[in-house]
């Protein structure tokens, strides 16, 4: 076994590594790490760090090698663990995932940027109130790191704890007062009532011209503001200069997405939709799916409000099982070769192994929901394996839906909402694919209108429950006061009683959306 070399100082090239990775210099770092492992094949923090340059570089395979060379050699090493989980959750593998996840919790870490990570790694599978406890730790030795503090401030969003979420906002800007994330996060938080805020931005976009990431947080920030002013002119130009900058860090492959719609109606089939299969009769799981910022989140509260329910969040676990049993390998979520290897899986094992993966999300009462909109790529499969499982659509108006979706920042997901043009006719085949479920599936889901429950919410709610197979209950319309934590752009508007502000916005962006306007009508929808 090769010895490591003693003219070489591991520590100062350690040093140089992460200072190089720092400063966007993955090449660099990359040949350092060379120079580390060829003097020492088995140094630790090289391997590290070649993990960490794979993450910069996407290159996942690489990152899951070094990882897991990390965790062979120090078995007890818990950052290590935490990366290899977070890697293999973006590769689709939970059952890889989840007991390394499991390892990283049982080993710890008095150290507050390994705390963060496993905040991080939680919240990432949906366990905010874990999250919270490594967030608040990290924090706590840590105050003056920003970054700890925006995810800790993150986290108190999702689970609904405003005041502390405020503080927290705070401490984010206290840290760093320039933080673009910060900025962001403190414009999503609360109405503008001035333009004060707005002024400290535009001075933050003039710093930050070079820096699209940067930008994107500010520009959508600066957008929402003149919104609440109502400053309509000036917030398109913002969302648009956010648009751009995020447009311009994001790999989305619209060939790729048409590509998937084609490959689910052609292997969902009328014939494959009525052939009788074994499945999992369990009644417990609800379904709400759509397109994001449409309202599935406020149908969310509304049913979870029931005392017989459970919000288990947006949950990534039927996608992932679907995923598991084709054995389909590869850093996209959702893809042809998936679906086509789905239609041969047997349902009732797909069902069984969806239930059992929720089994720590879905707590103690008879039902639960499951609110990942893209759930809706899935309707034949959620149809076949849980047949007593109840599956709500939202539906919202379709220029309303994408320029809702075009003025929100997503994290690394809906990569075609970024561009008018690609927003509507991803939008386009959205609403073909729920034609066709309502064609191969009738009956199998109800449809929520988004405008329906913002006119009528007591109607609508009593009309959902009764869906559900529910009693009804009061507290279905007292749905702003649920506590149950919430992990979407929608996180502040539900805490608060329906409104209509929402409702035909699109129309004060009239002339600026006419692209998008006219793709959508000419496919008939208005």
């Amino acid at each position: 076994m090769p010895s490591a070399r003693s003219d070489i100082d591991i520590p100062a090239l350690l040093r140089e590594g992460l200072a190089a990775l720092t400063q966007g210099r993955a090449d660099a770092a990359a040949t350092i790490c060379r120079q580390m492992l060829g003097a020492d094949p088995r140094c630790v923090p090289a391997h590290f760090l070649v993990g960490l340059v794979a993450l910069e570089r996407r290159d996942h395979k690489t990152a899951v090698s070094a990882f897991g060379s990390v965790t062979h050699l120090s078995p007890k090493h818990a950052a290590a663990w935490a990366q290899l989980a977070r890697v293999l959750m973006q590769l689709g593998r939970p059952n890889e995932a989840e007991p390394a996840l499991a390892r990283a919790l049982e080993i710890g870490s008095d150290d507050p940027l390994v705390q963060d990570l496993l905040g991080t790694v939680c919240a990432l599978f949906g366990d905010h109130l874990v999250a919270q406890q490594w967030f608040d730790r990290a924090t706590t030795a840590r105050p003056d790191v920003a970054a700890f503090q925006i995810n800790r401030a993150n986290n108190l969003i999702s689970l609904g704890h405003d005041v502390e979420a405020r503080s927290a906002l705070a401490a984010v800007l206290l840290a760093d007062p320039d933080s673009p994330q910060g900025h962001w996060m403190l414009a999503n938080a609360r109405r503008a009532t001035s333009s004060d805020h707005i002024v400290k931005l535009d001075a933050l976009c003039v710093a930050h011209a070079a820096r699209p990431h940067a930008m994107a947080f500010l520009a959508y920030a600066a957008g929402k503001e003149h919104e609440d002013l109502e400053q309509w002119s000036d917030a398109f130009a913002a969302f648009v200069c956010g648009a751009t900058a995020k447009r311009a860090t994001v790999d989305y492959d619209e060939g790729a997405d048409a590509a998937l719609f084609d490959a689910i109606t052609a292997t969902f089939t009328p014939d494959w939709c009525a052939r009788a299969m074994p499945a999992c009769v369990d009644p417990s799981p609800i379904f709400v799916i759509g397109q994001p910022r449409t309202g599935t989140t406020l149908i969310e509260r509304i049913i979870t409000s029931h005392s017989q329910v459970h919000s288990a969040g947006e949950l990534q676990q039927f996608p992932m099982s679907v995923r598991r049993m084709a054995n389909v390998a590869g850093p996209q979520r959702h893809s042809v070769a998936v679906m086509r290897a789905a239609a041969t899986i047997d349902p009732r094992t797909l069902g069984e192994m969806y239930l059992h993966a929720t089994t720590h999300l879905r707590g103690t009462k008879t039902r639960f929901v499951d609110k990942l909109p893209i759930n809706y790529l899935y309707l034949a499969l959620i149809a076949k394996a849980l047949p007593n499982a109840r599956i709500v659509h939202v539906v919202r108006g379709p220029i309303d839906s994408c320029f809702a979706s075009y003025k929100q920042l997503f994290a690394d997901a809906y990569l075609h909402s970024y561009d008018l043009a690609e927003m509507a006719r991803h939008h386009i085949r959205y609403r073909h694919l729920m034609d066709h479920w309502r064609a191969v599936l009738p009956g199998r889901f109800i449809d929520v209108a988004y405008e329906d429950v913002v006119d009528d919410v007591e109607r609508e709610a009593r009309r959902l429950i009764e869906y559900l197979g529910l009693p009804w209950e009061d507290a279905c319309l007292e749905f702003h006061r649920n506590s149950a934590s919430v992990s979407t752009a929608s996180a502040v508007q539900v805490r608060e009683p329906v409104h209509r502000r929402s409702v035909a916005r699109w129309r004060r962006y009239e002339v600026q959306l006419q692209p998008m306007i006219s793709a959508l009508r000419e496919a008939g929808l208005n």
